[in-house]
């Protein structure tokens, strides 16, 4: 692969794998981090991309394994979900039939907020595939592929964290954290058989 096709690869990938490095960062400076490392590194290990390598899961696990040697850093930095990214994560963690009703766009800002510390309250073995197949766009077999794990633990790590994220933000429904009340906990209720056809609906 040469520069134009790595600049072609940026154009195409760059985005999913920034929303990917700020899901991991939590903050804007760090993800900005992340993301120039990732594509610094990526620029070193040109000769192991090829046109038969999946080049999203390619760059993705570069942002993984530098994640990983750079967790104090990461974990000292206060991790804030901005507002404005609310209605996209909502979307992709729940139903959305309830997003473009007037009352429910009243709770923008606390659900990001909850959503995010929900995520963030989980460890690395179901936070970071969770981030793969909602923030990513990737499939089970990529997730798998990517993690060096079987199609079904990518399943079961899927479903326990969408159902710790689902027991805690009904938890804080319950306490009507700052207002939210049962509002919250009517949109609590993941997606379960919806989506791409490889997302899992029960456990495995």
């Amino acid at each position: 692969m040469d520069i134009d096709e790595f600049s072609n690869l940026v154009n195409m990938h760059g985005k999913a794998v920034y929303g990917f490095c700020y899901r991991l960062a939590g903050n804007k400076a760090d993800a900005d981090d992340l993301y120039q490392e990732t594509f610094l590194k990526a620029m070193e290990m040109l000769h192991k991309l090829d046109a038969n390598h999946n080049p999203k899961s390619f760059l993705i696990s570069i942002a993984i394994r530098l994640r990983k040697n750079h967790r104090r850093k990461w974990a000292r930095r206060q991790r804030i979900m901005p507002s404005v990214e609310l209605k996209e994560g909502v979307d992709k963690f729940y139903g959305g039939e309830e997003a473009g009703k007037p009352e429910e766009a009243a709770l923008s800002g606390e659900l990001s907020r909850i959503i995010r510390a929900a995520a963030d309250n989980l460890n690395d073995r179901l936070r970071i595939p969770l981030y793969l197949y909602y923030t990513a766009d990737m499939s089970v077999v990529e997730i798998a592929e990517m993690l060096k794990i079987p199609k079904g633990t990518v399943k079961s790590r899927l479903f326990l964290a969408r159902k710790a994220m689902k027991k805690q933000l009904e938890v804080e429904s319950d306490e009507g954290i700052r207002g939210v009340g049962p509002s919250a906990k009517k949109c609590s209720g993941f997606r379960e058989g919806a989506g791409r056809d490889s997302e899992p609906s029960h456990h495995p």
